[in-house]
């Protein structure tokens, strides 16, 4: 069953995103990155490309041909993605297909809105019986 991850108070969601990218990359895992706004793609897309500072998470569309040999995917359809270890959450709703990925990662903003329509993904998640975990990334913004 697929773990759901949290990762809530994030002062820049994109930038949290980009970390969990490496993560997942330096684990050796495969990465779907869900973004189903056209603008958040091409943010995410152009963010890996200089994220870390000295270097890039090695990225694509998930329709391009190196899809096949690229670690990290960008997807508007997470259902028709290349077969992925980790979906990365970037849109508001519950992505479709979900449960066909080992884990879930939800990254969260500070703002109200977003904070909502987290909390129904959350309840959605706990409902149906998946592990969920929280994740505060407050701390991080003040030092700590």
């Amino acid at each position: 069953m697929t773990r759901v991850d949290f990762y809530f108070n994030a002062a820049d969601k994109l930038q949290v995103a980009c970390r969990l990218a490496g993560k997942a990359l330096a684990q050796g895992k495969r990465l779907l990155v869900y973004a189903p706004q056209a603008d958040t793609a091409h943010s995410i897309d152009r963010m890996l490309w200089t994220w870390p500072a000295t270097g890039f998470v090695p990225h694509c569309r998930a329709g391009d041909p190196l899809s096949g040999d690229t670690p990290v995917l960008i997807a508007a359809d997470a259902g028709e993605a290349m077969p992925c270890d980790i979906l990365l959450n970037l849109g508001r709703d519950t992505p479709p297909a979900f449960e066909r990925f080992e884990r879930l990662l939800e990254v969260v903003a500070r703002e109200e809105a977003d904070r909502e329509a987290a909390r129904e993904r959350f309840r959605f998640y706990r409902e149906r019986g998946y592990a969920v975990a929280s994740h505060d990334l407050a701390g991080e913004s003040r030092g700590e």
